[in-house]
């Protein structure tokens, strides 16, 4: 299987999430959640895409969600490492229908599949609020 490239599903205009997830049905089931709670997405499958896309655009975006096994050769763990270089305000989530053994970033949160599809709507929800917030008031002061 080869690289695949970024695909974005809508102009960034809104708030920005980065789903990096192998399994497309997966993959597509968030990406609507978020599209739902107006939250424009851009999807991957393998880190190693997902990282091009955070050494172009990490600053603009609000929430990334990774699944641990991907295509390619880095798994989702060293995937929230990376991302958290480039944007450390970012919600980083990492997800796995297994344990996890491998340590996390700090501000990186571990949820166990399955989970339910409202606590990303919530999550994607309070991350957009918060950067509103963080934002207005960066640009009040």
């Amino acid at each position: 299987m080869g690289q695949s490239k970024p695909f974005e599903r809508s102009k960034p205009s809104r708030a920005t999430a980065l789903i990096v997830e192998d399994d497309p049905m997966q993959r597509d089931m968030i990406c609507l959640l978020l599209e739902e709670s107006e939250v424009d997405v851009i999807e991957c499958e393998s880190a190693e895409a997902a990282e091009l896309v955070l050494e172009r655009a990490a600053g603009s975006l609000v929430l990334m969600m990774t699944d641990v096994q991907l295509a390619g050769n880095m798994d989702g763990v060293e995937l929230a490492h990376i991302a958290r270089k480039y944007n450390p305000e970012m919600g980083v989530i990492v997800t796995s229908g297994k344990p996890l053994h491998q340590e996390l970033p700090d501000g990186v949160q571990f949820w166990a599949k399955p989970w339910a599809p409202l606590d990303v709507i919530r999550t994607a929800e309070r991350m957009v609020h918060e950067r509103r917030n963080h934002h207005g008031a960066r640009a009040r002061s």
